[in-house]
């Protein structure tokens, strides 16, 4: 079932794409009720589930229901084959959607065969293929309701901080930025940056392979990267970050790994990008998002009691491939969707034709958006340097003085507890721990950043002055 929602909800983000190059609100719900019939078991062989795909809101008002009729109908045979209509629900299912987003735009239901379909490893799979496609749809809130067997379940995939980005060929997209990490014990209540900033790197052209051109891909095909780094940490430039893993997200359900994004870590140039070792580790959901994560190997440090001092953060990235194509000779709609069909089939043979164009464009931008990591890396070395200048004389002077005023004076200001310190040794390691504390969390406003005091507006999705 999961093939038949992602070629609904392609339909649907078809059909609002004019909305989004006009710079159209783009806010708005998305349904899917999932449920069997009473009384029937979903132990038989024969069980069916039944779908509903239901859309209110700004993001979906231009599309009318009497012309996608004939849409439908013609896209049933080819990308629907396993599909057959049903009833549509009860109308109490829908009404606390309707009174949240007003009268729906769209109302779609289908039913499909497999008892596959009542596990809950599929339900937790349907609900990961949701917030994978929420992650570039941040503006859409998406209610799952699932009434499986008896047994009823809401989900409400809703985005705390999103943020709109440009592409090259003007469309606009929905980003969630939201950065999911608490904030240390040590930083004040406000002064934490709750979301990522997406940088947007430049749009690449791509040749389309003769082979696949035999099989109806023409037009143009261009490939858009944006990396999203977080937690943001611009307001501590002292603090030691880690960049643990990678991520490759895609709301494109795949059969099997690949081969281009495993193999990716082997041609990018990790020194240049100040990362010690970069390798694919997994592909999460792979069947169901095709979601590529690669992990962040970095060498053990030579002296253990610096790497035990500093504070460090560990980080993620989130990298973005947004596809765009443009045919002049494509505009019905059953047209675009067999398109992007085509797109995704032979991906793989596309992005391998434009190997060395798409490895140095994915260079490039994880180098931009690493570029301050590998600054904040060379001044952490001289913070170190002045440092250990600072604790050697300190522990001079302390240690130096005949009196116990005076170095329980020193010990205080510098927070150092005396009932702890043994030896010269602990002495050392107190102050060292010390002086990071102080220096590491030093705090510098920045205007880009946001706070958890700034208020949130979920509906509302203009761009706030601070981001203008």
């Amino acid at each position: 079932m999961l093939k038949e929602m992602q070629q609904v909800l392609r339909l649907l983000m078809l059909m609002g794409k004019q909305r989004q190059k006009l710079c159209l609100r783009t806010g708005g719900g998305l349904l899917l009720l999932l449920w069997t019939d009473t009384g029937v078991s979903t132990q038989k062989l024969n069980c069916t589930v039944n779908c509903t795909v239901a859309a209110a809101g700004p993001w979906c008002a231009g599309i009318q229901m009497e012309a996608l009729q004939p849409v439908l109908a013609s896209l049933k045979e080819s990308m629907f084959p396993c599909v057959w209509p049903c009833n549509e629900p009860d109308p109490e299912e829908l009404s606390a959607f309707t009174d949240l987003y007003g009268s729906l735009r769209l109302l779609l239901s289908f039913q499909v065969k497999d008892t596959r379909h009542c596990t809950s490893e599929w339900q937790a799979h349907i609900e990961a293929f949701l917030r994978t496609f929420s992650l570039a749809n941040a503006g859409i809130q998406i209610h799952l309701k699932l009434k499986i067997n008896g047994e009823t379940s809401l989900r409400e995939l809703s985005v705390k901080f999103k943020r709109r980005v440009a592409l090259a060929d003007q469309l606009l997209l929905t980003l969630d930025v939201t950065c999911s990490a608490p904030p240390p014990w040590c930083v004040k209540k406000g002064c934490w940056c709750v979301r990522g900033h997406p940088a947007i790197g430049g749009r690449l052209p791509l040749s389309i392979p003769p082979q696949t051109m035999e099989q109806g891909l023409f037009g143009d095909l261009s490939v858009q990267v944006v990396a999203l780094l977080t937690p943001c940490l611009l307001p501590y430039p002292n603090v030691t970050t880690e960049l643990t893993h990678i991520q490759n997200p895609s709301n494109i359900p795949v059969n099997g790994p690949s081969g281009f994004f495993q193999k990716l870590p082997a041609v990018l140039d990790c020194q240049e990008l100040g990362l010690d070792r970069l390798y694919c580790s997994s592909f999460k959901d792979l069947v169901y998002s095709g979601g590529t994560v690669y992990t962040v190997e970095k060498d053990s440090w030579d002296d253990p009691e610096q790497e035990s001092s500093l504070p460090t953060v560990q980080q993620s990235l989130l990298l973005f491939f947004f596809l765009q194509h443009s045919d002049p000779f494509t505009s019905q709609l059953t047209d675009l969707m067999a398109t992007e069909v085509l797109i995704e089939l032979h991906l793989e043979d596309i992005l391998n034709n434009n190997r060395q164009a798409v490895v140095a464009a994915v260079q490039t931008e994880l180098k931009n958006t690493l570029k301050s990591q590998n600054h904040r890396k060379k001044q952490q070395e001289k913070l170190h340097a002045a440092a250990e200048v600072i604790l050697s004389s300190s522990m001079s002077i302390v240690s130096s003085s005949s009196s116990m005023d005076f170095r329980n004076a020193c010990l205080n200001r510098m927070k150092v507890c005396v009932c702890q310190v043994h030896d010269t040794h602990e002495l050392a390691a107190s102050l060292r721990e010390s002086l990071w504390r102080v220096t590491s969390w030093k705090f510098v406003p920045r205007a880009k950043c946001f706070s958890t005091k700034m208020e949130v507006h979920p509906v509302h999705d203009e761009p706030t002055t601070a981001e203008i």
